[in-house]
């Protein structure tokens, strides 16, 4: 179908409510494919017009209600969740799956220099929480265990590579599609001293890396060392579309 042009050639018979006509010589005498349907959105009502040949009725519809129903049309699974899942989201960037880690001893490798060979740390962690989209940059919290409630405090992941905000630095890292593999691929990945490293611990508020170092193949991360950020309903709320 096409807007209704000047030209005389395709048919283009205009109709009350009607803004279409197909795009066909006139020859073929094909009728115009008639309005039935019209929604309008103002900023507090959204207003439905059903057109019924010379009758049109109108009413006023729940925004909720026109969602619902125009999602019974699209199918919806979310597939085989981890089995750590705190919370499953949709967002305008795609679904959101929210991972627990518990607490735990990771491999760090810091690439200082281009060329250099990386320093190998071996570090605790507190648990950490994911939010992840699939094949996208995840965004990663700390907690000093795994929540319960929405007040439960959120902590900065005592990290590199990581906004204030709490989203990944990714750089030409590539992450999975599998969203399971987030953490996992996040710790693989080579963590970089150019970035901001500053209030991610209490003891080390200029400079993360020395936390790292008091930490090195210790067995236990120290808590009290976590610096506040929010509450789990912060992240609930987080708007997580591209950009920092």
């Amino acid at each position: 179908m096409a807007e209704k042009s000047t030209n005389s050639k395709p048919k283009n018979k205009k109709v009350a409510g009607q803004p279409f006509g197909w795009a066909v010589p006139n020859k073929l005498k094909v009728p115009d494919d008639p309005l039935r349907l019209r929604i309008d959105f103002y900023n507090h009502a959204v207003r439905m017009h059903v057109f019924d040949g010379e009758v049109v009725g109108t009413k006023l519809v729940g925004a909720m209600d026109l969602a619902q129903a125009l999602n019974r049309e699209l199918p919806s699974n979310t597939g085989l969740l981890p089995k750590n899942i705190l919370w499953w989201a949709n967002s305008r960037e795609g679904p959101i799956f929210v991972l627990w880690e518990e607490p735990k001893v990771w491999k760090l490798a810091l690439q200082e220099t281009a060329l250099g060979t990386p320093r190998r740390f071996e570090c605790p962690m507190p648990g950490l929480v994911f939010l992840c989209t699939p094949g996208k940059t995840p965004w990663v919290f700390a907690m000093k265990r795994r929540p319960t409630k929405q007040s439960d405090i959120v902590y900065r992941a005592p990290l590199c590579n990581i906004f204030d905000s709490g989203r990944v630095c990714a750089g030409s890292h590539k992450f999975p599609m599998d969203v399971a593999k987030t953490p996992d691929s996040f710790f693989r990945s080579f963590f970089s001293a150019t970035a901001d490293l500053r209030n991610r611990s209490v003891m080390f508020p200029e400079n993360v890396l020395h936390l790292w170092e008091f930490l090195n193949k210790k067995k236990k991360y120290p808590m009290d060392d976590l610096v506040k950020m929010g509450t789990l309903v912060d992240l609930m709320n987080l708007d997580t579309k591209d950009g920092y």
